[in-house]
C-alpha cells in the first residue's frame, strides 16, 4: 500500500504564519506534522510515500528528508529516534521506504491533487491520503489502515464524533450510521461527524476522482463552495454510486492545523501525550542535576543538559540535548524545550514548548510555543505563539486579560470566530521583533518580518513586512538652577 500526502496548500488562514512557512511543516513539540504523519504511517506499515508539494515546498522536504532523529522524541515510546525512519535517494529508500515528491503548480483541490500523486504509483491497487497539516495518534492511524486492509469498501474514512465547541458548519463532515458513511457535506448546519484527513481508497475508487467535477456540489442551501476539487466530494459521488465506503471512529486528539492557535491546541495534546510514554525519569549519563536545585515531577534530560543552582521544576519536563537550566529558573507545567536553550535568571515558564537554541532570560515570562531562535532575553510577559528568530524586547507584554473578561473575536479572511484556545493570545510571525515597553493587547497578531517600536501599545493585527512606532510630541522648556532658587 502507497501513502499520498497533500501539503500543497497556501495555508491562508495561518496568518501570521502564512508568509514564511508552509503549515505542514510547522514543528509541533519540536517536530514537524508532516514528519509526524509520515512516522505514523510507516509504524501502521506503509512503505511507500507520494508526498504533493505546493507552497514553500522545500520545508517539506526538509522537513521529511531530514534527520528525523535529531532533537525528537517519538511520543509512541518516550524514546529518541535513530534518524533512519526515511533516507534520502532510491538505493537507501528500498530498505527503509520510498519517498516521491511531485509538484502541484496549480492548488486546485485535493482530488486534483491525489491523481497527480497517483500518476507515480500506477501500479498501486490500495492507497492511503493523508492531510499533511493534521495532528493525529499513532492509535487512530494505525485503526485506520488496519480497518481498510481487513474490509472490502471501496474507501475508508477517518471521522470524527462532533462534540462541543466543535461545529459542523466549520468542516467538511459525514453522516454516519454504524461504521458506514452514509453522506458527506461541507459545512453542514449538523452532521454527526467531522473528516479527520486520513482515507485508504481501491484503486476501483480513481475514476470517481477523475470525475471530480471542480467543486464541492454536496453543501447545504448557500453554502458558498470554492472552486476547488475536493476529495470529499468523490467520497459522496461513491456514496450515491451505492459504493461502500466504511467509516473509522477516531478514540484520540485530531487537530487540523489550519489557524495559529490550532499550533497551541496540537502542542497541548502532544506534550499530554509524551508526558504519558515516562513512568519515571530519563537522564542522560552526561547531565548534570545541582543538589539545591527543587524538582517535583517527571524530568526527562538529554545529553549534556544541566539543571543548575536554585533551579525550580514543577509538573514535567523533556529538555532535549545541551539545554542549561540555571540559576533559579522556575519551570511550573509540562515544558518540552529543545536542543541548546538557555533558560535562567529567574525566569518563569508555564506550559510551553520552546524550540532549539531559544533563550529565556532575567524575569521574563511565558508560556505557549516558541520555535527556534527565539530571545526573551530580559523581563517581558508573553503568552501566545513566536515565529522563528523572534526577538522580545525587554518589558514587552502581551495582555491576556480584557476588561470584559470575555474572548477576542478574530477575523480570518473575512469571517469572525472565537477560538476555544488561544483567543486571548498573541501571535508574532518569524524574523520579527519589538522593541521596549511594548504592548500586544489581547489577540493581536503581527506578521513576518515586523518591527513594533519602543512603547508602542498595539491594539489591531500588524500586516506583514510592516514597522510601527509611536509618534509622540515634545514640549522643551528652560530648565536649571534658577528653578530651585540659585
Amino acid at each position: 500500500m502507497v501513502a499520498i500526502v497533500l501539503a500543497a496548500g497556501n495555508g491562508r488562514k495561518m496568518f501570521p504564519f502564512d508568509l514564511t512557512r508552509q503549515k505542514c511543516a510547522i514543528p509541533i513539540a519540536n517536530e514537524p506534522i508532516v514528519r509526524r504523519l509520515v512516522r505514523q504511517l510507516q509504524i501502521a506499515g506503509i512503505e511507500r510515500f507520494v508526498v504533493v508539494t505546493g507552497h514553500n515546498a522545500g520545508q517539506v522536504r526538509e522537513a521529511i528528508l531530514g534527520d528525523m532523529g535529531q532533537g525528537t522524541w517519538d511520543t509512541g515510546t518516550g524514546k529518541r529516534r535513530s534518524g533512519e525512519t526515511v533516507k534520502r535517494g532510491s538505493a537507501e529508500a528500498e530498505r527503509r521506504g520510498e519517498v516521491i515528491f511531485v509538484h502541484q503548480q496549480q492548488r486546485d483541490g485535493t482530488a486534483t491533487a491525489t491523481l497527480l500523486a497517483l500518476k507515480e504509483v500506477t501500479d498501486a491497487d490500495e492507497f492511503i491520503v493523508a492531510y499533511g497539516d493534521v495532528v493525529l495518534t499513532q492509535k487512530d492511524v494505525t485503526a485506520l489502515v488496519q480497518a481498510h486492509r481487513d474490509s472490502n469498501a471501496i474507501a475508508t474514512v477517518l471521522v470524527q464524533r462532533l462534540t462541543p465547541p466543535l461545529d459542523s458548519r466549520d468542516w467538511i463532515c459525514a453522516q454516519v450510521d454504524g461504521n458506514r458513511v452514509v453522506q458527506v457535506q461541507g459545512h453542514p448546519r449538523d452532521a454527526s461527524h467531522r473528516l479527520a484527513g486520513l482515507f485508504a481508497f481501491r484503486k476501483e475508487a480513481i475514476p470517481f476522482l477523475e470525475s471530480n467535477p471542480g467543486v464541492m456540489r454536496s453543501v447545504p442551501v448557500g453554502g458558498m463552495p470554492p472552486l476547488e476539487a475536493e476529495l470529499a466530494q468523490s467520497l459522496q459521488m461513491l456514496v450515491e454510486a451505492g459504493k461502500e465506503v466504511a467509516a473509522v471512529e477516531t478514540q484520540g486528539f485530531v487537530v487540523d492545523v489550519d489557524k495559529p492557535w490550532h499550533i497551541l491546541e496540537a502542542a497541548h495534546y502532544v506534550v499530554n501525550e509524551l508526558r504519558e510514554q515516562f513512568d519515571e525519569d530519563q537522564i542522560a549519563p552526561t547531565a548534570k542535576i545541582d543538589d539545591s536545585a527543587e524538582i517535583e515531577g517527571r524530568i526527562v534530560l538529554g545529553e549534556g543538559c544541566v539543571i543548575g543552582k536554585r533551579v525550580v521544576v514543577s509538573g514535567f519536563l523533556l529538555a532535549d540535548v545541551g539545554t542549561k537550566i540555571v540559576n533559579g529558573a522556575i519551570l511550573r507545567g509540562r515544558i518540552v524545550a529543545g536542543r541548546n536553550c538557555r533558560i535562567r535568571d529567574y525566569c518563569l515558564l508555564g506550559d510551553s514548548v520552546l524550540g532549539h537554541h531559544c533563550i529565556v532570560g532575567h524575569g521574563a515570562e511565558f508560556e505557549g510555543v516558541a520555535f527556534n531562535t527565539v530571545y526573551l532575553y530580559h523581563y517581558c510577559e508573553v503568552f501566545g505563539v513566536l515565529g522563528e528568530a523572534v526577538d522580545i524586547g525587554a518589558a514587552t507584554v502581551c495582555g491576556t486579560l480584557r476588561f470584559d473578561d470575555g474572548e477576542t473575536v478574530h477575523k480570518v479572511l473575512g469571517r469572525r470566530e472565537i477560538p476555544h484556545i488561544g483567543a486571548n493570545a498573541s501571535y508574532i510571525g518569524d524574523f520579527s521583533r519589538t522593541g521596549v515597553n511594548a504592548i500586544l493587547m489581547p489577540g493581536v497578531k503581527v506578521g513576518s518580518y515586523c518591527c513594533v517600536g519602543p512603547g508602542v501599545v498595539l491594539y489591531d493585527d500588524l500586516p506583514h513586512r510592516t514597522l510601527v512606532l509611536v509618534r509622540q510630541d515634545l514640549e522643551r522648556r528652560e530648565w536649571g538652577p534658577e528653578r530651585y532658587g540659585w
